[in-house]
């Protein structure tokens, strides 16, 4: 089943979440992203690196048009779409040895 077709099945969504793997990672930022891109309702795309405190957050700014911004281990992060915010090292909290 396509990516799309798998998004389309629980619309709306707004907010994706990936967890990076270094095998991954490359088809998670290009490939993927490009087709979540055409879902009508997505507005973030967030990607959670697994060996470090990074989360990167994509935002739909304008038609077509999306933004980006890294949050690391000091960092609040802020989640529009669902308006939700943690802090980055919470999202770590029990990852072991990080």
């Amino acid at each position: 089943m396509a990516l799309l077709s798998i998004l389309r099945l629980i619309t709306p969504s707004y907010l994706v979440v990936e967890v990076l793997s270094p095998s991954t990672e490359a088809f998670d930022r290009g490939e993927k992203f490009a087709d979540y891109q055409t879902s009508p309702s997505l507005q973030e795309y967030v990607l959670i690196n697994q060996s470090q405190m990074s989360v990167e957050c994509f935002h739909l700014v304008d038609s077509g048009i999306w933004g980006s911004q890294t949050y690391r281990q000091a960092d609040e992060v802020y989640f529009a779409s669902i308006d939700f915010r943690c802090d980055v090292a919470s999202i770590y909290r029990k990852v072991p040895g990080i």
